[in-house]
């Protein structure tokens, strides 16, 4: 099976999605303390300002699946590319803290609708035998994001801009907001889309485009998949049967955000002035963080299927607790201040080589075909949700308790994921989806 160059161009479009995805999420860390003077910001009105645009991607998870099946993928990214738009440049030139707040929000709608739509846009078009690398560019663009975003603040940082510097770390984003834009004009809709809208011709045209070996036999295979599809959304997915794989999805997203990760990465500039950091100093070991988050990413991408998932998550478990037991107790000591930054960016990779590569492909492994979006809806809900209420209660609890205090919490939580990934969780490694689905009912 071969990538025609249409495939290779809609696999890169959808994933620039990813792309803005990662770094709108995480410039904020670049702008706190510029908002926290500029606006007067109290400890709880700085977690709001970051944690809005989460509970934007709350919304935007929820109302990406409805708005894709109606418009289709490819259209239901242009709002999204227009949300994008939307929110870097009202940032740039917001008039107040709550004008901010606003178009933070529209940003989350944005990453969350994106993060829904992009994956599926390119499943949908891709061939099965590229299926799973092609839509793990989506991942990949949303680590690179996350690097892109701390080389950016940085750079601008160093510019020396004065007063309007966070105005231009925020609405930087537009630039490839625009771009996003333009190329959606390019792809088409996938085949899936057009066959929901009786367009079998120009969905085989696609199919071709894609690089089908035999695009009616497909053609064909959607049809049915359609068809069946239809009578599995009267599927419940709160069913005594499914109490372990519900577990299982929810579970996971919680954990993934009591390790602290994305407080990380979104503070990841207050936590090195913490250590005592110039400012520039700050800008410049949060790029460490990025690129340790992108090699262990591309580490964890090789070994998934060699090792399995289980033995990832708890290699990362035992790593990530001893940094975050290591940063807590040099922010207690006050002593070795300067091994923060190794710390957290072994923390950052060892979490990329489990959590980050495992949570969205065992969600997807654990739940049967029957209520498979709906458990991964019910899994990134729960991801997202905490995602949001850690983000907003950090600076609150370093302000009224104490700089270690988080990581002490955060270390906690992974050797209490530890032990519920030993006991409880199973190996999905080398399992057809039909073989696991006995297993867990068992």
């Amino acid at each position: 099976m071969r990538i025609t160059s249409k495939l290779l161009r809609s696999t890169i479009v959808g994933a620039l999605g990813g792309f803005l995805f990662g770094f709108d999420t995480v410039v904020i860390s670049g702008t706190t303390h510029s908002l926290t003077e500029v606006f007067h910001l109290s400890a709880s009105q700085l977690g709001l300002t970051v944690s809005i645009a989460l509970w934007g991607t709350v919304l935007g998870c929820i109302i990406a699946g409805p708005l894709g099946q109606k418009l289709g993928g490819r259209n239901a990214l242009r709002i999204m590319a227009l949300l994008y738009i939307a929110s870097a440049f009202g940032c740039a030139f917001a008039w107040s803290w709550p004008s901010l707040m606003v178009f933070r929000f529209v940003g989350g709608l944005g990453i969350g609708g994106s993060s829904v739509l992009g994956p599926v846009y390119i499943a949908e078009l891709a061939p099965a035998s590229w299926r799973g690398r092609l839509v793990g560019a989506f991942q990949i663009n949303i680590v690179i994001g996350i690097l892109i975003a701390y080389i950016s603040n940085w750079y601008i940082a160093s510019l020396g801009l004065g007063a309007t510097e966070w105005r231009w770390q925020l609405g930087i984003a537009g630039l490839p907001a625009v771009l996003f834009l333009m190329t959606l004009f390019t792809i088409p809709q996938s085949s899936r889309f057009l066959i929901t809208q009786n367009s079998h011709e120009d969905a085989l045209a696609v199919l071709r485009d894609m690089g089908s070996e035999d695009p009616v036999a497909e053609l064909t295979a959607i049809r049915a998949s359609l068809h069946r599809e239809e009578h599995e959304k009267s599927v419940p997915l709160f069913q005594k049967s499914l109490r372990l794989p519900i577990f299982l999805a929810v579970s996971i997203g919680f954990f993934n955000q009591l390790s602290g990760i994305n407080a990380i990465l979104y503070y990841a500039n207050d936590i090195f002035a913490f250590a005592g950091m110039s400012r520039m100093s700050t800008f410049s070991q949060s790029i460490f963080i990025g690129l340790s988050n992108l090699v262990a990413t591309f580490i964890a991408m090789a070994l998934i299927d060699k090792l399995g998932r289980k033995t990832l998550l708890l290699i990362g478990a035992v790593g990530t607790f001893f940094c975050l037991l290591g940063t807590g107790y040099v922010f207690t000591t006050h002593q070795h201040l300067g091994y923060v930054v190794w710390l957290l960016v072994a923390f950052i990779g060892f979490f990329a080589l489990s959590q980050g590569a495992v949570i969205w492909v065992y969600i997807a492994e654990v739940f049967p075909t029957q209520v498979r979006s709906k458990g991964q809806s019910l899994g990134s809900g729960s991801h997202w949700i905490m995602n949001a209420i850690i983000a907003l209660l950090f600076p609150l609890v370093v302000k009224n308790f104490s700089q270690a205090m988080p990581f002490y919490f955060f270390a906690a939580m992974t050797a209490l994921q530890f032990i519920v990934v030993l006991l409880i969780y199973p190996e999905t490694k080398g399992k057809t989806l039909e073989q696991l689905q006995a297993q867990l009912e068992r």
